[in-house]
């Protein structure tokens, strides 16, 4: 018989997550590494843990998750957004409090590109009149 699993896809600036949900204890596990060894700041990892503990599901799966692109934070945004998602898929119902909370909004902002002519997206060379 199939294991049941529900997947997510969270982003976050350059990070892209791919996280499964699978009913355990509470195990995350990111990169096949454990979740307290991948990240070096706790901050992150309770950045992560934010929709499972909003939903109050958080030893009942195990996480698995596959991620690249970008540092520590936007991994853990990417993250926290792919759980958002993959819960919503295991239940409906915990739709209005991620939504609350805003976790199932995706974060849109970006490195703004760099332009010709300047040193970066807005800093301009040095200007003299003479």
């Amino acid at each position: 018989m199939a294991q049941v699993e529900y997947g997510g896809t969270g982003r976050r600036k350059t990070s892209t997550a791919r996280v499964r949900l699978v009913p355990g204890t509470g195990k995350i596990t990111i990169n096949k590494r454990d979740a307290q060894d991948y990240f070096p700041y706790e901050t992150q990892q309770i950045i992560m843990n934010q929709p499972l503990e909003t939903t109050d599901t958080k030893g009942t799966y195990d996480v698995i998750v596959n991620v690249h692109g970008g540092g520590f934070t936007g991994q853990a945004g990417a993250i926290r957004h792919g759980i958002a998602r993959a819960l919503l898929k295991a239940d409906p119902d915990f739709r209005a409090p991620l939504k609350r909370e805003g976790y199932l909004t995706r974060d849109a902002r970006m490195t703004e590109r760099k332009k010709y002519g300047l040193k970066a997206a807005r800093k301009s060379p040095q200007f003299s009149k003479r």
